[in-house]
């Protein structure tokens, strides 16, 4: 009897091994089989095969249900919406949401997509904003070359008696500079040969910050005269050096807002000064030729009034190594070539290029109400400031130091 059971169990292992083989639902149920298998040593023989038996029939009642309830968690899927959130407990729906979105996303019709939307940000202003176009006025390199070559011969009153050459090349560095910021002091409204000579006669005194704060008031003005308003000259020589003394050791500032803290220095002379100096480029410096050279080439974006327009609007366009070279060439050009009355527009080689080239200019302001007086079809009005010769005879009308 024993051993008929024992075959009989054999032969139901073969059957369930073949089973598990051959069908992948009992490899789900083959835990259940081992565990009833362990419980029956407990048993007997007949125990564990009602058992084994019993669990396989379970396992294979239990899967079409199984199977039954993934097909309809997939027929649900389908038909609902997408959502952010899964619904249910298994995971289902979670996994099986990207196909449902790319299937949704491919019935929609083409009028219905939606658009590339271009992003823009705040902070982007500034790139994406359109660069202005770069003025500057037609054929100016070429006027200026041919402003170089009609001063190669470096023979104008500036070349020889300008800022650059009245002070004392064996003086100290500090005095140097005192004397390069006087001369430019004395020069305005002043004829560079009248500058240069006043400068030898302070020279030949001592012209230092501590000796003119020593001078007299009387004595200075024999020295300086006959330069234009010597008299103010006189008064702002001593307060300027006064300064210089306490302030700076009798040494002058080195930067432009310092230098024209200074009585009697504006911004034409800082920047030579900076320039000649210092040896710094800090802008350009604009004087009379200048000012009126640059407004007859139009060189300006429009007309301007007063020297420091001039500067500013020379600077928006104008490269930064020509600034230092610009002084120096407009002003022997405009004391030898182009003059205040009455320019040498015949020997000039802008002649053909130069929008004020051969205009009208009187030898004297006419008077009011004459037939040679400006209109406001003109221009170019008469300038306010007459030729260097005027100035020295307007400076040697008035009454010289006792």
């Amino acid at each position: 009897m024993l051993r008929n059971v024992r075959c009989e169990t054999r032969t139901l292992c073969y059957v369930v091994q073949t089973l598990k083989m051959s069908s992948p639902y009992f490899m789900q149920s083959s835990a259940v089989l081992t565990r009833s298998s362990s419980h029956g040593a407990g048993g007997g023989p007949a125990a564990s095969l009602r058992s084994k038996l019993s669990s396989r029939q379970g396992a294979v009642d239990a899967v079409p249900a199984r199977q039954v309830k993934v097909e309809a968690v997939e027929a649900t899927v389908s038909e609902e919406k997408p959502s952010l959130t899964p619904s249910s407990s298994d995971g289902c729906q979670e996994r099986l949401r990207p196909v449902a979105e790319i299937e949704a996303s491919s019935l929609l019709p083409r009028g219905r997509r939606r658009r590339q939307v271009k992003v823009e940000y705040d902070g982007d202003d500034g790139a994406s904003r359109v660069k202005a176009k770069h003025w500057e006025p037609p054929n100016w390199t070429k006027q200026l070359g041919f402003i170089r070559e009609m001063r190669s011969r470096r023979d104008a009153p500036v070349d020889n008696m300008g800022a650059e050459k009245c002070y004392d090349t064996q003086a100290p560095a500090h005095v140097r500079r005192f004397q390069v910021l006087v001369s430019l002091m004395l020069s305005s409204q002043t004829k560079d040969q009248v500058t240069g000579a006043a400068m030898q006669r302070l020279r030949a005194h001592g012209c230092t910050a501590e000796n003119i704060v020593a001078t007299d008031d009387k004595k200075l003005g024999e020295l300086i005269y006959p330069v234009g308003f010597w008299r103010n000259k006189v008064k702002f020589l001593k307060l300027t050096s006064a300064m210089l003394v306490t302030e700076f050791g009798g040494d002058i500032p080195n930067s432009v807002e310092g230098l024209v803290r200074l009585p009697g220095v504006g911004p034409k002379m800082a920047h030579l000064a900076m320039d000649i100096a210092w040896d710094q480029v800090s802008g350009i410096g604009v004087d009379t030729h200048v000012h009126r050279i640059s407004n007859r080439l139009g060189w300006l974006k429009k007309p301007t009034k007063n020297p420091e327009d001039t500067r500013k609007a020379l600077e928006e366009w104008l490269p930064r190594e020509l600034w230092s070279e610009i002084n120096w060439l407009l002003v022997g050009f405009g004391q030898q070539v182009c003059l205040p009355v009455s320019p040498l527009c015949s020997v000039c080689l802008n002649q053909h290029s130069c929008p004020s080239a051969h205009k009208c200019s009187p030898a004297k302001r006419p008077k009011p109400g004459s037939p040679r007086s400006p209109g406001p079809s003109r221009k170019f009005k008469v300038e306010s400031e007459q030729e260097d010769d005027a100035r020295s005879k307007s400076a040697a009308n008035q009454t010289p130091p006792d």
